[in-house]
Order: C-alpha cells, then structure tokens, then sequence
C-alpha cells in the first residue's frame, strides 16, 4: 500500500495478521490542513469509532478541495485500485480500524455465498456510510480481539467477515434465490458456517448447529438433508477435513497437532477420517499436492 501524510500524528498501532486479511487499530491526531493519500492494489475497510464528518474530508479526485470533496464518513469501503485523499479543516482526534483484505481471499468469502460475477460486482463498488451502529459492535469485538488475542484466529476472521458482509453494497437476498422444498436458505448456511468457526475445534452437535439456524433439531435434520445431500455431521466432517488440508499445506503443524486442533481424538483418527473423505491418508494427500 502507497500511504503519504502529512500533519498527522499517530500512536504505535495494534495490529494482527489473519488468513489473507491484516486487521490494524490506529489513535492518531490531526493537524489544521493535514492531508494525506492512500492507494492499495487490495481492497481496504475503514471504520472510525468517533464522528470525523466536521473535520476530516475526502475526494476520490486529486484536487481535495475541488467538487468531489466531501465529509468523511464513520465507515468507508475502498475497492482495489481506488486512490483516496484525505484533508482535515480543523485539529483532531481519533480512532479507527482499518481493514486490509487481499482481493483473491475476499472474493473466496463472498463467492461462496453470491457466485463470482456478483461478489466481484459487489468489491468493485466503493462504500461509503455514516450510520453504523451494527457495524461499530463488531468492530470493537474486533479491537478487543486485536489488542489481546484470546481465541483461535477464525474467530477474529469471522468478524471480519460479518463486516465485510454488513458494509459492502450487497443486494438483499431475492425471495427467488431461496432453496425450493423447505431447503435452508444461503443467509441461514452462512449463519452455521460462522458458528462453527467461532468453535475453537470446528465442532458442533447437531443441537447446535440446529440452534444457529433457528430451527429444532429434528426439522433442522430434515431441511439440512434436502439442502446439502448430507448429514449435518457429514457435512461437518467434510468442513473439518478441508482445513485439515488449508493446515497441511500450510506445514507449520505436526499431523498430530492438526489432529488436535480440529477435535480429533488422535492422529489415527484423523488419517481414518481423511482417508475416508479423500481416499488418501494424509501424508500421501500432501506429497501430491506440493509435486504439482
């Protein structure tokens, strides 16, 4: 990312590194006519926990006083590519986060659930809001998160996630879209996909999982088989196998720790339950994928 500044003063910030995504919390201060200007070739997140709109304004154009000039709103999404400046009319304080998304893992996250024609639709459109209650909670969770991480990193991305979905221009979902035959809608596997990576093992029971959804367990059983084809446990394990292989891939764990981390007993369990989604064990799994 390209960053000039000039009059602004800023406290070391607390920042964390997730999968694809870098979540940063700033303090700093503003002088009368300090200006600054921002480009990144990745899609950037801004939300401000005080009101700037009176002191800090923004122009997508080069001359920051010109008719493209406007105040700063509380949250403001800028897609990849899109320079920003910025100029202050008086001295000020604040305090913001600011989100850093690598495009390819952003469009991973909303392509799942909108299709990649929508989800790049979707990235490629700038946000800019005023009102953002909703997204202020999940935003301070996040800082919390930030400042003194307690839990597994999924659930930091998670939070992320549900930011991304609250501010960006995403149409509501069309009554059309929704599955035929008493099927679980997208906005509902969304909703279990969130809650189980807030589990610190990606595990849930099928009262849980029921649970996330709003619905009892049994007609959650019955509506979770016409949307997926499975079980709610089938499916769970596919879930858990696949980041099994992200972790894998990634080398930084033992087979053993991997087991561990998703909820395995042991590693025995983990290469019955990986050869049996996979048809390889674990070992033969990776050996093949770093030789392509």
């Amino acid at each position: 990312m390209t960053c000039y500044t000039e009059g602004i003063r800023a406290a070391l910030p607390k920042w964390r590194g997730l999968d694809g995504m870098m979540s940063v919390f700033w303090d700093a201060q503003g002088n009368p006519g300090a200006r600054a200007y921002y480009l990144s070739p990745d899609p950037r997140i801004v939300i401000f926990f005080n009101d700037v709109s009176a002191h800090i304004r923004m122009s997508d154009q080069p001359d920051s006083f010109g008719r493209a000039c406007r105040p700063m709103t509380r949250a403001v999404y800028v897609p990849a590519g899109a320079p920003l400046w910025t100029s202050f009319t008086a001295a000020h304080s604040f305090s913001h986060l600011d989100l850093h998304l690598h495009h390819d893992r952003a469009l991973r996250f909303l392509s799942h659930s909108l299709g990649r024609s929508a989800a790049l639709a979707a990235l490629r459109c700038p946000v800019e809001i005023q009102d953002t209650d909703n997204l202020q909670t999940l935003a301070r969770l996040l800082v919390d998160e930030i400042a003194q991480p307690s839990r597994h990193g999924v659930y930091a991305e998670s939070l992320v996630g549900s930011i991304i979905a609250g501010l960006l221009d995403i149409p509501a979902e069309d009554r059309e879209t929704v599955p035929a035959m008493g099927g679980l809608t997208q906005a509902q596997m969304n909703r279990l996909l969130a809650r189980m990576g807030a589990s610190s093992d990606h595990r849930l029971s099928v009262a849980e999982m029921a649970s996330a959804v709003g619905l009892s367990e049994s007609w959650f059983a019955n509506v979770f088989k016409k949307t997926t084809g499975k079980t709610p446990l089938q499916w769970q394990m596919g879930q858990r196998i696949e980041l099994a292989q992200k972790l894998l891939l990634e080398g930084e764990l033992a087979l053993s720790d991997v087991a561990a981390r998703l909820g395995f007993s042991d590693q025995a369990h983990l290469t019955r339950a990986f050869r049996q989604m996979t048809g390889n064990t674990p070992a033969a799994w990776r050996r093949t994928r770093l030789l392509r």
